[in-house]
């Protein structure tokens, strides 16, 4: 499902915010981009996305800042400093150049700077505001994929009822169907063989062996009872991403059954419009955390 959250928080002297997106995903998988000062939390930020989103594709931007007090933003690496110092006083050798190195020409090297030492103190004060921050991103993510969800499921609803409603007309048509296949098998044989070579009794097995082929029943039972399951699913309150989309392969199976031993136009074309239904749901099931 897809949805955005942003939180903030502040305390100690350190500001932290965090914006958190998400698309759809079969999994969840979260991506993180933090301070690289902070890199030993970003296994925790993961495992307490993927406890409260059970689906999607989750990137996390985590930025943080601090007041500054007589420490400098950044250090000096001595040692690049000087490897650098000494790679322009070749260039400047080997290109015969009289002018002398400034500090302005080992100023366009980033790597002579560090970042501020950071101390573990430093890093648990931080991660405790970042946490904060992210407790209130994960909770307005949460509500605006409740929102969605809550579309989601009247969409389906919707489709599972469409669905039923066909289901409806197969179970009314079926015994007519097998009634009248029988009549025509009946008329066939009879216009085929005189009344003397005629056996009643094979007829009779012969028509039930059709009947047992053209029955649906047990077919529109368990679909019955898929779209109930499916119903009770959506009205759980919790993520149901999987189970539905199991149930929705059950659907399938059992209308495709009904399809090909339907052998009557009108229960195919019934088939077709709750397949076409199905397809629809299964579009949206991939989207259900």
């Amino acid at each position: 499902m897809t949805g955005f959250g942003r939180g903030t928080a502040e305390a100690k002297g350190i500001t932290a915010s965090v914006e958190m997106r998400s698309v759809n995903s079969r999994y969840c998988e979260v991506s993180v981009r933090m301070p690289r000062s902070l890199a030993e939390y970003e296994s925790e930020i993961q495992n307490l996305i993927k406890k409260a989103f059970a689906r999607g594709r989750l990137s996390v931007n985590i930025q943080v800042e601090q007041a500054l007090d007589d420490a400098l933003p950044v250090r000096v690496d001595p040692k690049a400093a000087r490897a650098y110092g000494r790679l322009l006083e070749t260039l400047r050798d080997a290109a015969g150049i009289d002018e002398p190195i400034r500090m302005e020409h080992l100023l366009k090297f980033s790597e002579v700077f560090l970042p501020p030492e950071e101390t573990p103190a430093k890093a648990e004060r931080a991660w405790e505001v970042i946490r904060a921050a992210l407790d209130e991103a994960v909770a307005a993510m949460r509500a605006m994929r409740r929102q969605e969800g809550r579309a989601l499921e009247a969409d389906l609803r919707l489709r599972i009822d469409a669905i039923e409603q066909r289901l409806d007309h197969v179970e009314t048509s079926a015994p007519e169907r097998i009634e009248q296949a029988r009549a025509r098998l009946t008329e066939r044989l009879e216009a085929f063989f005189t009344d003397e070579r005629l056996n009643r009794e094979r007829l009779e097995f012969e028509i039930a062996l059709l009947a047992d082929k053209l029955d649906v029943t047990e077919e529109c039972v368990r679909l019955r009872s898929h779209l109930a399951l499916f119903r009770e699913a959506l009205a759980g309150g919790e993520p149901v991403g999987r189970k539905l989309n199991f149930l929705a392969q059950e659907i399938n199976r059992e209308i495709n059954t009904i399809g090909s031993k339907a052998n009557d136009a009108a229960i195919a074309h019934l088939v077709v419009e709750m397949k076409e239904e199905l397809e629809k749901i299964r579009e949206q099931v991939e989207n259900t955390e």
